[in-house]
This record gives C-alpha cells, sequence and structure tokens, in this order.
C-alpha cells in the first residue's frame, strides 16, 4: 500500500518526509504535475478535495496498487485583520505568489494597521483519503505574527510567527522544536492512527 501526499509544495512534502515513520511519495512521482482547483471554504474542504483528487486519478490510472493519499491544507490566520490570510495564504499576493511575496504582504498589512505583533494562529486540516472511506484531522499552533521577517528556517509565514512560550520565530527555531509544537506535527499525530488502521484492514484484506 502506498502512502501518497498530494502536495507540490516541497516544504510541506520536506516536513512529511521528516515526521513520518512511513515513506511517503509525492504524488507527482506518481502522476505528473497537475493543478487541483481548491475551491473550498474552509481547511478541510480543500484538503478533502485535494486527497480525493489525486486518490481518484491514481485509482484510474493505476489499478494494480492500493493508496492511501494525504492531503494538508494549512496557513495563518490573525483575528486583526479579519482572519486572513486564512484558507488564501497560499495565494494572498495573488496565484502566482511566491512564500516571500505572501509573507511581505502580510507585513505591510500590519505595518498599515500599525500593528508591531498581534495575536494569530496556525490550522493544519489533514484529510485521509482511501478505499475505506474519508478521515480529517485538524491541528492549531497559536501565537503571535510581528510586522518584520527573522531568521532563514521554515517556510511561508514562519519567520514572522513567534509561537506561543518563545521568544524567536520559526524562521529562526530549530526544526527539532518546530517538529514538535506545529500545527502540522499535531495534526500528523493524530492521523497517524488512522493510516495505521488502513494499512492493517489492506494487509487482512491480502
Amino acid at each position: 500500500m502506498k502512502l501518497v501526499l498530494a502536495t507540490g509544495n516541497k516544504g510541506k512534502l520536506r516536513e512529511f518526509k521528516e515526521m513520518c515513520q512511513d515513506e511517503v511519495v509525492a504524488f507527482s512521482v506518481l502522476l505528473g504535475e497537475m493543478e487541483i482547483v481548491e475551491d473550498g471554504d474552509t481547511f478541510s474542504a480543500n484538503a478533502l478535495i485535494k486527497a480525493r483528487t489525486i486518490y481518484e486519478k491514481l485509482v484510474k490510472e493505476k489499478p494494480s496498487e492500493s493508496y492511501i493519499v494525504i492531503a494538508d491544507d494549512s496557513g495563518i490566520s490573525l483575528p486583526a485583520l479579519g482572519g486572513a490570510p486564512g484558507i488564501y495564504s497560499a495565494r494572498y499576493a495573488g496565484g502566482k505568489a511566491t512564500d516571500k511575496d505572501n509573507l511581505y504582504k502580510l507585513i505591510a498589512a500590519l505595518k498599515e494597521k500599525s500593528l508591531k505583533r498581534t495575536s494569530a494562529y496556525y490550522t493544519a486540516a489533514i484529510a485521509i483519503v482511501s478505499n475505506y472511506g474519508d478521515y480529517v484531522v485538524h491541528g492549531w499552533m497559536h501565537g503571535e505574527a510581528i510586522d518584520e521577517a527573522r531568521g532563514e528556517k521554515g517556510f511561508g509565514y514562519d519567520p514572522m510567527f513567534i509561537p506561543i512560550g518563545y521568544h524567536l520565530t520559526l524562521g529562526e527555531l530549530d526544526e527539532e522544536i518546530k517538529k514538535k509544537i506545529s500545527h502540522r506535527a499535531k495534526a500528523l499525530e493524530l492521523a497517524r492512527p488512522i493510516i495505521k488502521m488502513l494499512k492493517q484492514k489492506q494487509g487482512n484484506q491480502k
């Protein structure tokens, strides 16, 4: 049974590979590059859209294998900005925006409101799709967003986010700390037993 990650984001793929105890394959290795329209209105809806799209394509094009497809939709929300960027985190500065474009647009939005730092939180929704049905789990990380970028580690909005209990941004913190406290790590912790159960079910069918 192949564990397939439905993302083209290299940062997310790296994090998943580091946090998963199983071998994770990027969908593009099996199917090539493809665009998925994420038009859901929640993180969980978008994660499910991605996972279902890849799962259905794999079953159609490579039916000899069985698959568990994992998709993550995540982002940062700032209550002071009405919850923005939220589900639009990956395209906050436009459809073809880079991580840096998005980061500096959010920093500019804070400066516009004269906010040096403000409450913020990350959400991660992980969808798991297989022939045994669909599951979604969530993880959160709370902290503050600041009006400057600090540190070169992580990706996305990490250089402007300080988790609760720390004085460094995710761009400055050691990767090992981030792996323990991140929204994605918390969601993955809940996803692991589901993945294990699905693999056992598949094994019992053989």
